[in-house]
């Protein structure tokens, strides 16, 4: 595709399926906005290395106010703003009784209000430059509920589903596509907390018979991204090597 000058914002840049989005669509010629909790340096080191435009931000998604600076930082630099991956999140690990409000209330903040106050900024710019894409990464738990995590998760990911499809119907009229991508079970410092029991179990029940791999979310990422999903909006794209079958 090569689409150059052409910016993309991904959050939760600094590792993992982040990082994997942001080479990936680095490569494909975007500028990328690094954002995360943490300064995501070794992501943009890595980007510059294969000859990428970059520019890394530390932005606590949860705060409205940090979101809309950093959102005009990317504008002043970049110029445009073309996509949006709504990334970064979090997860409450144990079973409902092991949960506590704050704990519920900070999965949300990060997963259902990060990703809302990120589309709240950034939005009224695509609106503004004649459209974008919108790409929200939820996850298997949002379609089927909390496994081994507390419920804080799956309803995070349920509600960023629904709020999807939101921005589907509401954005459309302004050439704006709303799209999730529902991974399960991906190599990630995540899964790299699983007992050697757990990831056995975990891989017996994908009939492809193993992990995913994070490049492998990006590039679904990149072609939700790409022109040729201009006619795709409203989905939620699962990549599950054949876990949930619907």
């Amino acid at each position: 595709m090569h689409l150059e000058n052409k910016t993309a914002i991904v959050t939760g840049a600094a590792r993992g399926i982040g990082r994997a989005i942001s080479l990936s669509l680095s490569r494909e010629g975007y500028r990328i906005a690094l954002w995360d909790i943490d300064l995501p340096v070794e992501t943009a080191a890595l980007i510059r290395k294969q000859k990428g435009t970059c520019r890394e931000m530390v932005v606590d998604i949860s705060r409205t106010e940090a979101v809309e600076k950093a959102t005009e930082e990317a504008v002043e630099v970049f110029a445009t703003l073309d996509v949006l991956v709504n990334n970064a999140g979090i997860i409450h690990r144990g079973s409902f009784t092991d949960l506590t409000p704050e704990d519920w209330q900070r999965v949300l903040e990060i997963n259902l209000n990060g990703t809302f106050n990120c589309c709240y900024a950034v939005a009224p710019r695509m609106i503004k430059q004649g459209g974008g894409k919108i790409i929200n990464i939820s996850s298997v738990a949002g379609l089927m509920g909390d496994i081994t995590a507390s419920p804080a998760y799956g309803t995070s990911k349920g509600a960023i589903n629904t709020f999807t499809r939101s921005l589907a119907r509401q954005l459309a009229q302004h050439n704006i596509t709303a799209n999730a991508v529902a991974p399960h079970a991906i190599e990630t410092d995540m899964s790299a907390q699983w007992s050697e029991e757990k990831r056995r179990n975990i891989i017996a029940g994908i009939p492809l018979g193993r992990l995913g791999r994070p490049e492998e979310v990006a590039a679904v990422v990149v072609f939700l991204a790409s022109p040729g999903a201009d006619f795709i909006t409203g989905e939620v794209l699962n990549i599950n090597g054949g876990f949930l079958m619907v």
